[in-house]
């Protein structure tokens, strides 16, 4: 009966559009004060409190912030104009600017969709402008911004590391060579696949004399711009693994980096706009937060009520073969993705699913990056596919084009999906560096 509500309730919650952290604060209060036999209502509030007094997750908003400030500094347009110096060269060389651009960018933000916003908006019309169709260049923006929950600093990799205990360290190294499997995942199959999305437009000249005139910044001197944009993640991933300083330190160092060169070196961020810099930050942060502190009570009931272990003997019973296991986590994680927000399901399915893979003899950090990377998945299929909003209103085209233009990323994205969970070599080749 607990479960059924507790579920029920939040099920309801969630179609009727309330967001996801009142959908599990509300459906934990139900619970806990109108049905017999469960904890006393103070469980909740005790519950929130300890689920926020986490050292590890000062990070989040502090890397949030050095994001949206790195956005507005202009880092964008300049990693844009390396990635071009280094792969525009090549056949469908845009496109592979583009995917390495949103890596790059993907290694500040730690964001899928902020991601998608800073480089869409720099290549997407660029793209359009030298001949790639509209839908195209949207659908490859989209995909190539889910490498931001992949790639170091990654938020929902710190939301993992906190759930289930893990070090957050070495999360982050075991996320860098998949986000980099995906990358080159998504440059194959835009190569295969460019010459029904690509007609020269040769009223504009050549494509890489036109885009080197103007993807934002001069081609020359790119090296003393764009280094400067390019050495954070050296910085942080270095000062992490060097013992200098803590993951959630290194946020601070980010935030501070990203202050001196958006205002001191690069000068595009003015002072008088840090506060709606502040303000956006804030209320990214807060609604991340408060997901984070309400779910810790619907993930203690979840515990209380022995639903986890629950699950797990359902699923063993259906088979103790790891294969088939991990192939049954995937598929529910994947349609999971496809209606819920990646943070609210790392808090809720981490409790539930982390026993039963353990079992089976699975790393949780291995078993970290594949629930990400099935969750992350979810950024580019409807009904949520965030990705695919903000990359129709930058593009302004269609969602039903671009969901039909995403389909072979998509394809390549559920390879490098089974690569990474049937391969735990390539997982866990860096953290094992650690050892």
């Amino acid at each position: 009966m607990v479960s059924f509500t507790l579920f029920g309730t939040f099920i309801l919650l969630v179609f009727l559009g309330a967001p996801v952290a009142i959908c599990l604060g509300f459906a934990s209060l139900v619970v806990l004060e109108y049905l017999p036999h469960t904890p006393n209502i103070t469980l909740l509030a005790k519950s929130a409190v300890m689920g926020g007094n986490s050292f590890p997750l000062v990070a989040i908003p502090l890397f949030v912030l050095a994001g949206e400030v790195m956005q507005r500094g202009g880092l964008s347009a300049r990693i844009v104009g390396a990635a071009y110096t280094l792969v525009g060269h090549f056949k469908a060389g845009l496109a592979y600017v583009n995917v390495l651009a949103s890596m790059f960018f993907a290694a500040i933000s730690g964001s899928s969709p902020a991601t998608v916003a800073a480089i869409g908006s720099n290549m997407i019309p660029e793209m359009e402008r030298l001949g790639y169709r509209r839908s195209f260049s949207a659908a490859i923006t989209a995909a190539a911004g889910i490498t931001g929950v992949m790639i170091p600093p990654s938020i929902p990799l710190i939301i993992y590391g906190v759930t289930a205990n893990q070090s957050i360290g070495k999360l982050f190294l075991a996320g860098i060579v998949p986000g980099i499997l995906f990358g080159l995942g998504y440059m194959l199959v835009a190569r295969c696949i460019i010459s029904k999305n690509f007609t020269p437009n040769t009223h504009e000249g050549s494509q890489l004399d036109r885009a080197t005139k103007d993807v934002n910044i001069k081609r020359s001197g790119w090296r003393q711009h764009s280094l400067w944009a390019l050495i954070i993640p050296v910085i942080i991933l270095g000062g992490i693994y060097g013992g200098v300083f803590t993951p959630t330190e290194a946020a601070g160092v980010a935030v501070v980096y990203a202050l001196f060169v958006s205002l001191i070196v690069y000068r595009d961020l003015k002072f008088r706009e840090l506060g709606s810099v502040f303000l956006n930050s804030g209320l990214t942060s807060a609604t991340v937060l408060v997901m984070v502190v309400m779910a810790a009570s619907f993930g203690r009931l979840l515990t209380l009520e022995r639903i986890p272990v629950e699950v797990a003997d359902m699923i063993i019973q259906l088979s103790d073969n790891p294969i088939i296991v991990l192939l049954l986590i995937n598929i529910m994680l994947l349609i999971v993705g496809m209606f819920m927000e990646t943070i609210a399901s790392i808090i809720i399915f981490t409790p539930i699913l982390l026993p039963i893979v353990q079992h089976l003899g699975v790393d949780p950090v291995h078993f970290g990056v594949i629930m990400t990377v099935n969750l992350a998945i979810g950024f580019c299929t409807p009904p949520l596919g965030a990705n695919l909003f903000v990359a129709t209103g930058v593009a302004e085209v269609s969602l039903e084009s671009l969901v039909k233009a995403i389909l072979p990323f998509l394809l390549s994205m559920f390879v490098m999906l089974m690569v990474v969970t049937y391969l735990p070599q390539v997982t866990m080749f860096l953290p094992s560096l650690l050892n």
